[in-house]
């Protein structure tokens, strides 16, 4: 019964024992308790085969090793202590005696007949309960708080200190036990547990840190390491840079060890280097647009000298703690080249954002931008991303009503130089250019500010706001225009450098072999006629006035008939003509009728005519007035001429358009002008039979503004244009008591009287606004609003006849009853007659009733 009470007492013990975790004394041992373990009291029976004996055996065991390893239930010393683990209260690494080395031993060796039948248990394997005594628990409730407390508070030189320490340190105490006690009693080699331990643990501390927080300080120490060994001034030796990455390396180092490189590292290096290659490329060449650029030269020996050899710097640390990576730090340092591609890709970029406003400075020399921009547009997805973005820009930066006119074409004018550096080939020129052309095609005034420019002269100082400077001397500078390019250029077989469309250019693409700023402009409108009606109208313009040469319109004219064709271009070629022949008509004329002043003869009027073919030029001013006598006689005389010469034909006179030089005597002063011909009449209606310009009872001649018009059957516009024209000129002055009334000014106010009186200053002063308003010459040719409203005065008077007749009718009737009664049709839209109209109904001679127009009773 002895036996048996023994037997049953080992497996349940009595009450007063049930509190320990292991019986305290084992017979089969032989010990009365773990006090006094002695390796000669601690015998383990290898063999027996009592399962309650070998189940208390393994208990016992079990106790003695896991009260050995347990870990003390508090957090690690402070990081910052001196003081070496060894000696710290000897709670971390407890001396090991040999009845533990036993236990141990019967708990992982293979010999062991309890680890024999739990081998396959995990909950009985010490190495997992080790794992989760020093990981799960004391590092998850002790440790990690701490970790967390210095994260959140220090700053991330701190930070990062202390997350190094506390792993460092975690390390070291949880496997220092396992290292010297446990592994070497393991089975099979002990650097396989040792792995085995580490990757666990290592796990363990990844996931259960934050990681976002981790990341943002390795980040920033990598950035501010970075900063300092990229952006010296002057390249580091070999032992600067050493001194430079000491830290760097010893932190890294310890990073890797502790579990905290890898992936993870080599992950936040990328996306720092990566950062850092953007920053450096837009804080240093940022602006740098000087032609002759050597901004990639220089990017390419930074990439290779600073910024290749940090990254292989940091990842021989990386490789020195896992073999993983030596292939890849070999691999790395010949992938120079490839950096230095991705460098200049972002180098493209920086250079497609700054180009709108390198075309804007294009004149200030910003050719170098462009050039490093040709190196990145080398593959498809480059030149898809270069026409997008700038054609975006241009969209809410250029092409909007508030831009003027002439600032777009110039800016135009830039692209076509720019692109054309860019992509010979022209195809980039041709996506990005089509919103442009586009949206000149919708103004109004892109014809007359084209045209006005290549007739324009490259060296006036102050050509105008509808001139571009830029345009005239392109036509000064441009080539012969018999050397345009053929229409079949492409069918050239005997050019042996002809090459194919490139693979990216459109179906309507078409190759130019040259930068054709002007011949992109003339053709922005699909149609000629456009061109070629502005084209003659400002031709008209300058011909008609008081110039002898014609040089730039006889090269203009030659370049737009190779361009549009002689036919379309004849009656431009006949108005040039006709000032050309008149010349020579003139002078025999003048010849023939004895018209030529004798230098000795007294003064008298002198008439010079240009003749002009009528139906050829565009539609001119020629209101009629009366002119001075004289005139009218030297006329007559010209016309008898001109029929003696040119028989079958006549002359009609256009006194309006004329041009007269005027010499004025005066008591203090004499005046030569040249003036407009109604100018001249309305001064010459002040002189009377007596010379001095005195009425006879000696005062000067006053007129009135409607008995000039009397007089002078001229419209009111131009009457009071001479006026005010003369009053500038300090020829006539305005009564100050009577409005609309004029006299002549025979003497100035002397000074002292101009002083004693303020209405000379107010005189003056009258005197320059006039001058100022009526400074700019009156235009020959008609514009086409002049020519619509002397066509809707026409067609007024079927619009009041159908008003009468039919009563009140909507704008869209009225539009199809006179398509249908006016001769020839009726050339204006809606919008135009809505717009005259609304004009009638301003001056209160229509009213609109219900969307209706009828006549205002």
């Amino acid at each position: 019964m002895t036996a048996y009470r023994r037997i049953f007492e080992a497996v349940f013990p009595p009450p007063s024992e049930a509190s320990q975790p292991t019986p305290k004394a084992t017979p089969v041992l032989g010990s009365a308790g773990f006090e006094g373990f002695s390796e000669a009291s601690f015998i383990i029976d290898w063999n027996t085969q009592d399962n309650a004996t070998e189940q208390m055996q393994w208990e016992r065991a079990w106790h003695i090793a896991t009260t050995f390893l347990s870990l003390p239930s508090e957090g690690l010393p402070p990081t910052d202590s001196d003081d070496d683990l060894d000696r710290l209260d000897g709670k971390w690494q407890k001396p090991c005696t040999r009845e533990i080395k036993a236990a141990i031993k019967y708990l992982v060796s293979p010999e062991s007949q309890g680890a024999s039948i739990r081998r396959h248990q995990q909950e009985h394997s010490l190495l997992h309960w080790y794992f989760e005594e020093a990981g799960l628990r004391h590092f998850v409730q002790y440790v990690r708080p701490q970790i967390l407390k210095r994260l959140e508070k220090g700053n991330f030189a701190q930070a990062i200190s202390s997350l190094v320490a506390y792993l460092e340190r975690a390390y070291t105490i949880y496997l220092h036990n396992l290292h010297f006690y446990v592994l070497p009693l393991c089975p099979g080699p002990s650097e396989e547990h040792k792995k085995s331990f580490m990757f666990k643990l290592t796990s363990l501390f990844t996931y259960s840190l934050p990681q976002q927080r981790i990341n943002d300080i390795l980040g920033e120490f990598l950035r501010r390491r970075a900063e300092a060994a990229l952006e010296a001034q002057t390249i580091l030796s070999n032992t600067e840079q050493r001194d430079l990455g000491e830290h760097t390396r010893v932190v890294l180092w310890k990073l890797q060890e502790n579990g905290l490189g890898d992936s993870r590292l080599q992950k936040i290096l990328a996306e720092v280097m990566s950062d850092m290659l953007s920053k450096h490329i837009r804080r240093t060449y940022a602006g740098e647009w000087k032609s002759q650029s050597n901004v990639t030269t220089k990017l390419r020996y930074w990439v290779e000298n600073r910024f290749a050899r940090f990254i292989v710097e940091v990842m021989s640390i990386l490789s020195a703690t896992d073999a993983r990576f030596k292939t890849r730090t070999e691999m790395m340092l010949s992938d120079v080249e490839r950096w230095q591609e991705i460098a200049i890709s972002r180098l493209g970029i920086l250079r497609t954002e700054e180009l709108f406003d390198v075309i804007v400075a294009w004149k200030k020399d910003s050719k170098g931008a462009v050039e490093d921009l040709k190196r990145y547009v080398t593959t498809t997805a480059a030149r898809t991303h270069l026409t997008n973005s700038f054609s975006e820009v241009l969209g809410h930066r250029l092409l909007q009503p508030g831009a003027a006119t002439t600032a777009i074409l110039q800016i135009y004018i830039s692209i076509i130089r720019a692109f054309a550096i860019l992509d010979p080939k022209g195809v980039l020129l041709d996506r990005v250019a089509r919103p442009i052309r586009r949206y000149l095609r919708d103004r109004d005034d892109t014809v007359a500010i084209v045209v006005s420019s290549l007739l324009a002269d490259s060296k006036d100082p102050s050509p105008g706001p509808d001139v571009l400077s830029e345009l005239a001397d392109e036509m000064e500078n441009s080539d012969d225009v018999s050397a345009q390019e053929d229409d079949d250029a492409d069918l050239d077989f005997e050019d042996m450098e002809w090459m194919p469309d490139p693979v990216d250019a459109g179906p309507d693409y078409r190759n130019s072999k040259r930068l054709d700023v002007i011949g992109s402009l003339i053709s922005l409108f699909e149609t000629k006629d456009i061109f070629v009606k502005e084209f003659q109208q400002i031709l008209g313009e300058r011909l008609l006035r008081n110039e002898q040469n014609f040089e730039k319109e006889i090269r203009v004219l030659e370049l737009l008939k190779v361009r549009f064709g002689e036919a379309s271009l004849q009656a431009c070629e006949v108005m040039l003509r006709d000032i050309l022949d008149s010349r020579r008509v003139d002078t025999m004329i003048r010849n023939d009728q004895n018209l030529v002043m004798s230098t000795k003869s007294e003064p008298y009027a002198e008439v010079h005519a240009r003749i002009l073919s009528h139906l050829f030029w565009p539609s001119l001013h020629d209101e009629s007035f009366s002119i001075p006598p004289e005139i009218s006689a030297i006329q007559a005389r010209y016309e008898k001429g001109f029929e003696t010469l040119k028989e079958s034909r006549k002359l009609t006179w256009l006194n309006v358009l004329g041009q007269v030089t005027v010499h004025l005597e005066f008591e203090d002063r004499s005046i030569t002008e040249v003036v407009q011909t109604w100018q001249a009449s309305v001064i010459y209606a002040f002189q009377d039979d007596d010379p001095d310009g005195m009425t006879e009872d000696g005062q000067p001649v006053i007129k009135t503004v409607a008995q000039l018009i009397s007089e002078l059957s001229m419209s009111e516009s131009y009457v009071r244009n001479g006026l005010t024209f003369w009053v500038g000129k300090l020829v006539l002055h305005p009564s100050s008591s009577s409005p609309d009334t004029y006299h002549v000014l025979e003497t100035l106010p002397s000074s002292a009287q101009r002083t004693a009186s303020g209405s000379a200053t107010t005189l003056l002063t009258a005197a320059a606004a006039a001058d100022a308003a009526t400074s700019a010459p009156a235009p020959a040719v008609r514009s086409e609003e002049e020519i619509m409203k002397e066509k809707m005065e026409v067609f007024w008077q079927f619009v009041v006849g159908m008003l009468t007749n039919q009563g009140a009718m909507p704008l869209t009737r009225i539009v199809m009853m006179l398509k249908v009664v006016v001769p020839g049709g009726f050339p204006f839209g809606n919008e135009e007659l809505k717009q005259f109209l609304e004009g009638r109904v301003r001056e209160g001679r229509l009213e609109v009733v219900g969307g209706s127009y009828r006549i205002k009773t």
